[in-house]
């Protein structure tokens, strides 16, 4: 098997885990229990609520009781059932939600029973992903065109060496790692990798990529592999001729003026759509006042057979004339309904075509470069950010469409989320990955960070990078004091130890204290601990005395049920996240819980040291560590950890509460 067919295989086994685990659950919770966990919907009431951009049709789902602590957001992808939700094979897209209402998008007219009591709206799987995905590797494996890159992907051949391009950068304040990113990417005719670990800039540096390809006369594509990441490009660039792709629904409403659907439907020829639409419905409602030739009333009879029977007046197989006339009516009704739908879908292909040939930036989702009607255009340059949060064939879905590809990263950090074992073997490398290390001179790092105290950059810098990280002076020093806080209002002695706003960073070991342990909850594979929860309240209470704002503060720990531990023993509104939730993102202060405490010095997926380098990234001021590291300490890193802090930070021992 070659390897790309063990990328299709791999697609395969990710997608059929992704739908087990969704039918799966759907299956052994009651829908109450989906309720709570904040997967599931009940007891709503559809109203339609007319169409909406892209000709989607909208239904808003409410209820008089408020959605507590609900998953459900905008742009994901729900099922819509009365009765046995496995039983129903709708799905639809959230486009808006409030306290006590969701709103759909259906691509077609949704069945009158949404319209009605008792409907429930459960999260589920994504399938087009998967099919884009599928479709993008075998154009690679089977296409001559694509055998340049076929070589490069499997080391058969090197890529061109980059050329420094001389420049007049747009963004004058760049570093010197930055330019020389920016030039060398482009002077690549194939592949060029920016190397960009946390707080380092990455995708500034990536917009001026941009604006340097626009400059140069290049079309180029830009993807992520999430909304969110996509739309902060999308943000920080000019509008001029760049149009934002996807579902309007998963695009941040101060930028829905950019988005495709947005232009089409203000095009000066989307009048003649919505003409040719209105015509369609009008046709629909003569259509349905007719007998819709459904199976019981067919049987068996082929369409051309109906019309025929009706021309000559004539009954068949136990059916009265009348039924047959009435359903050869509405095969004739339905023949114009499709002729008013297919020349509406005719003129808004060509408006696209239209403003997309226009644009010389075409910016959205790596999946959404899968469309139908992306498949006519085509690229000089690929701009991916968030490479290494994608995974290769998803990466290879704008990548066919282009002819050059300039990716930036970092796989320091955590990979792509693989749910199954065997798919994870392939999928969990990323094509970032792969290319840096096969062909590191296609590469640059940078290596100025904008982000942490020098004494919180030191100890990653020196485990995942080399050592080659260096603080910018604006924030080498910073601290908690240095920003304007101070411990006037604390009086706890524990709390002033941790809090002092001069220590960047601080270390809490349980290690000696009784109540230390980890703990399960029945059934469940994640694990808690109790007083480290109790710790982080207790310290996030100091922090809020300090007067710093909630939203400069973030609970990073590794588990689900640790997570859901913290929050229900903090009173206040704070992000309380995973590791995996905070990846991109920072606040003035950290504090992590590692949770694991036990005999054996068993440490789970701690063990993926990405995840940790993720974890001590994120504080920008300080970085309060909660964990046994007598326990974490088995592991050689953990103990290097904490030797670090006892040099360079503060360590305080846990010893009673």
């Amino acid at each position: 098997m070659n390897y790309f067919e063990k990328l299709l295989q791999a697609i395969e086994l990710e997608r059929e885990e992704e739908k087990k685990a969704a039918i799966n659950e759907i299956k052994a919770l009651p829908g109450s229990k989906r309720e709570k966990l904040g997967r599931a919907i009940l007891n709503l009431k559809g109203s339609y609520k007319g169409r909406e951009l892209g000709g989607l049709y909208l239904v808003k789902f409410g209820r008089k009781t408020p959605f507590e602590n609900t998953e459900i957001d905008v742009g994901d992808v729900v099922l819509a059932s009365k009765g046995n939700p496995l039983k129903s094979d709708l799905t639809g897209t959230v486009t808006s939600r409030t306290s006590r209402s969701i709103t759909v998008a259906f691509s077609d007219p949704p069945p009158k029973w949404v319209l009605s009591k008792g409907i429930r709206i459960d999260l589920y799987y994504n399938d087009i992903t998967f099919k884009r995905m599928e479709e993008a590797v075998n154009v690679i494996k089977d296409s001559e065109s694509f055998k340049w890159l076929r070589e490069i992907l499997l080391g058969k051949r090197r890529p061109s060496f980059p050329e420094k391009i001389n420049l007049s950068f747009f963004d004058e304040k760049l570093n010197d790692f930055q330019k020389e990113a920016v030039s060398l990417s482009l002077g690549s005719k194939e592949v060029f990798l920016i190397h960009g670990p946390p707080g380092t800039g990455k995708t500034r540096t990536l917009i001026e990529v941009i604006n340097q390809l626009v400059k140069a006369g290049k079309k180029v594509a830009v993807a992520a592999d999430s909304n969110a990441a996509v739309d902060n490009i999308l943000s920080r660039m000019k509008p001029e001729c760049i149009t934002r792709i996807g579902h309007p629904a998963r695009v941040e409403k101060n930028l829905i003026e950019r988005t495709l659907s947005y232009k089409v439907e203000n095009s000066a020829r989307y009048k003649e759509v919505e003409n040719y639409r209105k015509l369609a419905e009008d046709a629909i409602k003569e259509r349905d006042k007719c007998t819709k030739p459904e199976p019981k009333y067919k049987r068996g009879l082929s369409d051309e057979q109906i019309l025929q029977l009706a021309k000559q007046g004539r009954s068949s197989r136990g059916i009265p004339s009348s039924i047959i006339k009435s359903m050869a009516s509405w095969i004739e009704k339905n023949t114009i309904v499709q002729i008013y739908l297919d020349k509406a879908k005719e003129i808004e292909e060509e408006i696209i075509k239209e403003i997309l040939g226009k644009s010389c930036v075409v910016i959205g989702t790596a999946s959404s470069f899968g469309i139908d009607y992306m498949k006519d255009f085509s690229f000089d340059v690929l701009v991916f950010d968030e490479a290494t949060q994608a995974t290769e064939p998803a990466v290879y879905i704008p990548l066919i469409l282009s002819k050059t590809m300039i990716m930036a990263g970092d796989h320091k950090q955590l990979p792509p989320t693989i749910l199954n074992e065997k798919a994870k073997e392939i999928l969990s490398k990323t094509l970032f990955e792969r290319l840096i290390e096969k062909y590191p001179e296609n590469s640059r790092m940078l290596r100025i960070q904008y982000r942490m105290n020098e004494k919180i950059m030191e100890f990653p810098s020196e485990t995942f990078y080399d050592g080659k990280l260096i603080a910018d002076e604006s924030v080498g020093e910073r601290t908690l004091e240095s920003v304007g806080y101070t411990l006037d209002e604390i009086d706890d002695n524990f709390l002033k130890e941790v809090l002092d706003p001069k220590k960047p960073l601080v270390l809490i070991d349980t290690s000696n204290h009784p109540g230390k342990q980890e703990r399960q909850r029945k059934g469940s594979t994640s694990y808690e601990n109790q007083l480290e929860a109790s710790i982080a309240s207790k310290v996030l209470k100091g922090l809020l005395k300090m007067k710093i704002p909630k939203e400069e503060i973030g609970i990073i720990t590794p588990y689900d049920d640790q997570v859901e531990l913290i929050s229900r023993e903090i009173s206040e509104v704070v992000k309380v996240s995973s590791v995996d939730g905070f990846q991109g993102q920072e606040r003035e202060v950290i504090i992590i819980s590692f949770v694991r405490s036990n005999k054996n010095g068993e440490i789970g997926f701690l063990n993926d040291l990405r995840r940790l380098n993720v974890s001590i990234t994120r504080a920008r001021s300080k970085l309060i560590m909660i964990g046994d590291f007598k326990t974490l300490s088995h592991h050689p890193v953990y103990k290097e950890l904490r030797d670090f802090v006892k040099i360079k930070g503060h360590i305080v021992i846990y010893k009673s509460d």
